[in-house]
């Protein structure tokens, strides 16, 4: 019996994330973190030896289509775990945060090779320029609705 693959669509596009992030979901509790938490201190981790508060905030609210508050709420969680330490308007990856990051990424990224073990990579790059495409448009729409 042949199946024939779904047509991208929202429930794909959902189905797509929702596994996988299951997946992460439970290496994350495994470390005492949220999805969230671990969203901001990988932006942290990325933007270097330090980072602006409110460049830190506008990166991980467009990234989880989340409001200000809730980030800020999420930098509080992970300063008061000594994840993230504050220095005025500026906040830093603690030794202990980098080393938080540096094992949830490792699992992370074994996750990833397993789940795309044996795709093409020209389906990999097209899932990836269509993905993206979805993704502008609807950043688009959110800020010009």
């Amino acid at each position: 019996m042949t199946t024939t693959a779904p047509t991208l669509d929202a429930r794909v596009i959902a189905l797509a994330h929702h596994a996988p992030r299951a997946l992460l979901e439970g290496v994350l509790t495994r470390y005492g973190i949220t999805f969230h938490q671990s969203v901001t201190l990988r932006a942290a981790v990325v933007a270097g030896d330090s980072v602006g508060r409110d460049d830190l905030v506008a990166q991980v609210t467009g990234a989880l289509k989340t409001d200000a508050a809730t980030v800020h709420g999420v930098i509080e969680e992970l300063t008061a775990a000594g994840l993230l330490a504050a220095d005025a308007s500026r906040l830093r990856v603690t030794d202990t945060g980098r080393e938080l990051y540096e094992c949830t990424a490792a699992e992370s990224a074994k996750i990833a090779a397993r789940l795309y073990v044996g795709i093409p990579e020209e389906d990999l790059a097209t899932a990836g320029r269509v993905l993206t495409l979805i993704t502008d448009r609807a950043d688009t729409e959110l800020t010009n609705p």
